[in-house]
C-alpha cells in the first residue's frame, strides 16, 4: 500500500494566494520526486476544542485560517528518497519558494496506509 505524509498549519488569510501559489510550485517538485497526488485543503468547519482541535494544535490565530494537506507516495522508500532529493534542491530554498506561514507551528508526520476504500 502507500504511503502517506500529512501537514496541519495556520495560514494568515491576507497570505492565501501566496499559499496556494506557494502549494503550486512544492507540488511540482513533488511530483518530480515520485509523489502520486498531492491535496491541498484550506479550513472551511474547523472548530476550534475545549481540550484540543486543528486550530489549537497549530496555535491558530483569529486572522489564520487551519490547512490541511497530504503528498500520497508509492512506498515510504520513494518518500524517503523524494524527500532527500527536495531538500536539497534549490528551488525549496526560502528564497526560491517562501513559506507563507509560520512553519514552527507546522505539525507533521508520515503514515503507512491500512485502508482505502
Amino acid at each position: 500500500m502507500s504511503y502517506v505524509d500529512c501537514f496541519v498549519a495556520a495560514v494568515p488569510n491576507e497570505n492565501k494566494e501566496k499559499y496556494i501559489e506557494h502549494a503550486r510550485f512544492s507540488a511540482e517538485l513533488f511530483k518530480e520526486c515520485g509523489a502520486l497526488e498531492i491535496v491541498e485543503n484550506w479550513g472551511d468547519d474547523v472548530p476550534d476544542g475545549e481540550v484540543t482541535s486543528l486550530p489549537m494544535a497549530v496555535k491558530a490565530e483569529e486572522n489564520e485560517t487551519v490547512v490541511f494537506s497530504w503528498i500520497v507516495w508509492p512506498s515510504k522508500e520513494v518518500r524517503d528518497a523524494g524527500w532527500g532529493a527536495i531538500m536539497e534542491d534549490p528551488r525549496m530554498s526560502p528564497e526560491n519558494n517562501p513559506m507563507p506561514f509560520d512553519g514552527k507551528r507546522l505539525i507533521y508526520g508520515g503514515f503507512n496506509t491500512v485502508l482505502k476504500a
